[in-house]
């Protein structure tokens, strides 16, 4: 826990950016989004990770390694969408707790599940996650922030792509025997 008494920036507030030269009602508006859409993000990883440590069965280690992949590539757009926050004049969001309560996207519960299981409650918060990312970019694009705008487009390309591949994972076909299944 910090020692210090006094914090340099509270959560919630957020300074002009003289270099930016974005009005702070439009700053504050935008660093609320990318909060958002940062506990978005983070939730959807930690349950990414979370089916990456459980995946079982006959095609563990394509879906464990892919899982791997998506996680890693959620991490790296957290990161981005923090650091325009903080760029913004704002405090970016931490910790686990902050993360869910401001997520707009519900987290699977801590039972383990079958992997088809685990994919669909992802495909499902993939859908939500995009859904606030195509929110934010519209509302960056209409305060004017097109970099803001840019970082949210580069962090929806990602999720779609990957909410697209889940969504293969889940189709019906597939070169396992049902033999095998059994």
């Amino acid at each position: 826990m910090s020692t210090q008494i006094q914090p340099r920036q509270r959560y919630g507030e957020v300074h002009e950016s003289e270099a930016l030269r974005i009005p702070a009602e439009k700053a504050e508006q935008l660093v609320d989004a990318l909060n958002t859409d940062l506990a978005a993000t983070y939730v959807l990883y930690h349950q990414i990770k979370k089916h990456h440590w459980l995946v079982e069965g006959a095609e563990f280690r394509d879906v464990h390694e892919y899982l791997g992949e998506v996680a890693a590539d959620l991490e790296e757009g957290a990161d981005a969408i923090a650091e325009r926050a903080q760029a913004l004049g704002g405090v970016p969001l931490s910790g686990g707790a902050n993360y869910e309560e401001h997520a707009p996207v519900t987290p699977e519960d801590a039972d383990a599940y079958d992997v088809r299981t685990s994919l669909e409650n992802d495909l499902e918060m993939f859908g939500d996650v995009v859904e606030s990312l195509r929110e934010h970019v519209r509302l960056a694009n209409n305060l004017g922030d097109y970099t803001t705008e840019d970082h949210l487009r580069d962090v929806l390309e990602d999720v779609e792509e990957h909410g697209h591949h889940v969504e293969h994972y889940l189709e019906d076909d597939t070169l396992v025997s049902p033999e095998a299944l059994d």
